[in-house]
């Protein structure tokens, strides 16, 4: 090929190079973004598989989540308009709740309701429920804060006076009643005596509120609470002490032997 041959070759390739750029800014390049994806076109949330291509070839996404991101198809809003970020709404909050413990620490609650929840990756709910600490005084507290003095059931069963003239007023004569107590604590100084050796932890003790101990109130101080721990000590063995927590009581009853009576 002569020189003549090789520069119109020359040039007609770099005439078909100008044409095919020139072509290619002229001519609208395929479409890209969200309308080419398979159904579903768009997302909810936040899903890192929905994505597409730009037209020049680049990452861009079609969920929801994109909005906040700052990464959406450039056609997003045209395609995905009904997916928009609904932020979650709650409601005001409820009134706290009574006391979990009638005497002594506890705590209360209250809670609020969803409105509207939240949807295509909009705003989280916050906490629908609070707690905070409390201090129960019920009017059943004044007993809780009485001890129970107690001695073995054979010190004191069916006691007469033998100094009772029959002149003197008699005493009222009271049913007795039984509550059973379910220990929880109990002092080292309780094993010196036999009686007392039996107030161990997590043992049911029958005590007997005979009508000698009883107030004016018809009961016997320190009878305890039912799910409330109320405190004792035994009056006959020094340092021995403890807790208990009430389970039941009985009226009219007698505790069987090797109980305990209160004082």
């Amino acid at each position: 090929m002569g020189a003549h041959g090789w520069s119109s070759a020359r040039l007609g390739f770099i005439v078909c190079g100008y044409l095919a750029f020139y072509c290619g800014e002229l001519v609208p390049q395929a479409a890209a973004g969200c309308r080419e994806r398979e159904n579903p076109k768009c997302c909810t949330g936040r899903n890192n598989e929905c994505f597409e291509y730009t037209k020049r070839k680049t990452v861009c996404y079609c969920d929801a989540y994109c909005q906040k991101t700052g990464d959406c198809c450039e056609d997003y809003q045209g395609v995905c308009q009904g997916l928009a970020a609904i932020d979650c709404v709650v409601g005001p909050w409820g009134p706290w709740s009574s006391c979990t413990s009638p005497c002594g620490v506890g705590s209360k609650e209250r809670s609020r309701q969803v409105s509207v929840p939240p949807r295509n990756g909009g705003t989280p709910c916050p906490d629908l429920r609070q707690r905070r600490g409390c201090y129960g005084n019920d009017a059943v507290c004044s007993p809780a804060k009485e001890v129970a003095k107690i001695l073995p059931d054979s010190f004191k069963r069916n006691f007469k006076d033998p100094w009772r003239r029959p002149h003197m007023l008699m005493k009222e004569e009271k049913a007795s009643y039984c509550v059973y107590l379910q220990v929880k604590q109990a002092s080292a100084a309780c094993k010196v005596k036999v009686w007392s050796a039996q107030l161990v932890r997590e043992r049911l003790v029958c005590a007997e509120c005979q009508s000698d101990a009883m107030a004016k109130s018809d009961r016997c101080g320190g009878d305890g609470l039912e799910r409330s721990r109320t405190f004792w000590a035994a009056a006959s063995v020094p340092g021995c002490h403890g807790s208990w927590v009430r389970e039941s009581s009985v009226q009219g009853c007698r505790c069987p032997p090797y109980s305990v009576l209160f004082v």
